[in-house]
């Protein structure tokens, strides 16, 4: 178990009650790694409250904010448990981010910690110089000048010993319209003393999941839903099936050796799955499936019928955000007589509005606002105003329409985020490094339809001179933009043309633009 955060074994009382499970049998798995390690209730409560114990010891408060830069593992579970259990803000980082965004966020966010796997390469490119307000620099791995081996740190640390009745929570980085994540943070609350106590294990039953429950986890931990999901399904005493990384042949044998009966996944593992050879595809036990959930992206809906189809009506779908403003859900039964939409709501009234706040009626597509949530953006006063109406409900400014049953479709996205493979993604930060570019004259990011990611980043290019459009110029500005933008933000297409449509302001025109995009693809720009 030489990646986890401690091997002390032995746990004491007080660790023991540290992760409230409902009386979930020590012995019984928490998190089994499909690499093949595995961690023990009893370990995950004791690794949990030592690390806890520990993060005291160094002088965080609570309401301090610890970052996290980990691949999928256990010990990153058991880091999140350290923070809630010492009411501590946590960040989880995207390993695809490049080190001067790494930097941005952690500058952003008040850490003063960062706990890191020297597994994830860009922690061996971060300056110390860059995020002066990080005090701690702990490190699970090889040794690396200037990080603490977590080894050092857990050395002779007590277990924790309650000290606030709040929990710790996620403090959430979700891009924004500029281009620059945006952090997103909840006042903390008192910590769950049962399960039941816990909102978040409502939602899980709603596919049916509960301390009996076997649940894979197959996506990344630092993207919102799965890291809420894989924690709440730790909160009721189920086991879970970590994937460091998923494929579809590695998913479906996973379901059949442990038996999963729960899951959660995005449109694009379904596609991924269905486009094995059928022999391949069929050759695993899926039987043990009770209850799956997708969200994040639209499904196509010949995807999804293929998956009820194939893994029964037990595919449900929710929608909901990084913010959570609003949350709807779906079953199979209801999408059947309903294809296409997201659900009904079941965390307060949804409202649809046009650009001036006026509701409109049945069937026509506007604004979403949702009543009864809270949260506020992190050091952006603005944003927080313009989400927010007169009546204090708030918007993350995706379009939809309600049918005669109160069944929710969406049916845009303001600001034009794209979304590939169930990653957000807003195309600011690509639009300007294109820009930066000394031959591109002008250029606009948009999100086109494709068929296993629903949609991809396209750049369309202005150049300076029309005569460099081609392949040779489009790989040269894949790799410029790679070079200081995480791979996944960075267009997968090139086009070119010979100018964009812009309004006399300069605002860009790209609802235009994505359906000139439709109507007449180019082929100019193929990337290799």
């Amino acid at each position: 178990m030489s990646e986890s955060v401690d091997t002390v074994a032995g746990p004491g009382a007080a660790a023991l009650q540290a992760i409230p499970t409902s009386g979930t049998d020590p012995d019984r798995p928490a998190i089994i790694c499909t690499n093949g390690e595995t961690v023990t209730y009893a370990e995950l409560a004791e690794r949990a409250a030592r690390l806890a114990g520990a993060l005291r010891e160094l002088g965080l408060a609570e309401g301090d904010v610890v970052a996290i830069l980990s691949e999928n593992s256990p010990a990153f579970l058991e880091i999140a448990w350290a923070c809630r259990l010492a009411a501590l803000y946590h960040v989880v980082l995207n390993t695809s981010l490049v080190a001067d965004e790494v930097d941005y966020i952690l500058n952003d966010s008040g850490a003063i910690a960062l706990i890191a796997s020297t597994k994830v390469a860009s922690t061996r490119t971060l300056d110390p110089s860059g995020t002066p307000a990080i005090r701690h620099r702990i490190l699970r791995g090889d040794p690396l000048p200037g990080w603490t081996p977590i080894e050092d740190v857990l050395a002779d640390a007590p277990i924790f010993v309650a000290d606030t009745e709040l929990e710790g929570d996620l403090l959430q980085y979700s891009s924004g319209t500029t281009g620059r994540p945006k952090g997103i943070k909840r006042a903390m609350i008192a910590a769950p003393k049962t399960p039941a106590e816990d909102m978040k294990t409502f939602l899980l039953s709603l596919i049916g999941a509960d301390g009996s429950s076997t649940y894979l986890s197959p996506a990344p931990l630092y993207h919102t839903a799965p890291f809420y999901w894989t924690m709440s399904m730790l909160r009721m005493g189920a086991t879970v099936v970590l994937m460091e990384k998923f494929d579809p042949v590695g998913a479906l044998a996973a379901i059949e050796k442990h038996r999963v009966t729960h899951g959660q996944f995005v449109p694009t593992m379904f596609t991924r799955m269905l486009k094995l050879p059928e022999q391949e595809r069929l050759a695993h036990d899926v039987s043990s499936l009770q209850g799956v959930v997708h969200a994040a992206a639209p499904c196509p809906i010949d995807i999804k019928r293929q998956m009820i189809d194939w893994w029964g009506p037990i595919v449900n779908e929710y929608w909901s955000s990084s913010e959570g403003a609003g949350f709807t859900f779906i079953n199979s039964a209801d999408w059947l007589t309903h294809p296409g939409s997201v659900g009904r709501s079941v965390l307060g009234p949804l409202h649809i509005c046009d650009p001036i706040g006026n509701e409109l009626p049945i069937g026509e597509p506007g604004m979403i606002w949702a009543e009864g949530v809270e949260f506020s953006y992190v050091n952006d006063a603005g944003k927080n105003a313009s989400t927010t109406s007169v009546q204090g409900w708030r918007s993350v400014g995706d379009i939809g329409r309600f049918d005669e049953d109160g069944f929710l479709y969406l049916t845009d996205r303001a600001n034009f985020m794209i979304i590939t493979g169930g990653v957000n993604i807003y195309p600011q930060e690509s639009e300007n490094r294109l820009i930066d570019h000394p031959r591109v004259y002008d250029a606009a990011v948009i999100g086109l339809p494709d068929d296993e990611l629903g949609e991809i980043a396209v750049g369309i290019v202005q150049l300076v001179d029309p005569n460099d459009a081609g392949p040779e110029f489009a790989a040269e500005l894949s790799a410029w933009c790679e070079a200081s933008i995480a791979r996944y933000k960075c267009p997968r297409r090139f086009e070119f043309t010979d100018v964009l449509p812009r309004t006399e302001t300069g605002k860009l025109l790209k609802g235009q633009l994505r359906d000139q995009m439709i109507q007449h693809p180019q082929t100019n720009g193929d990337t290799p």
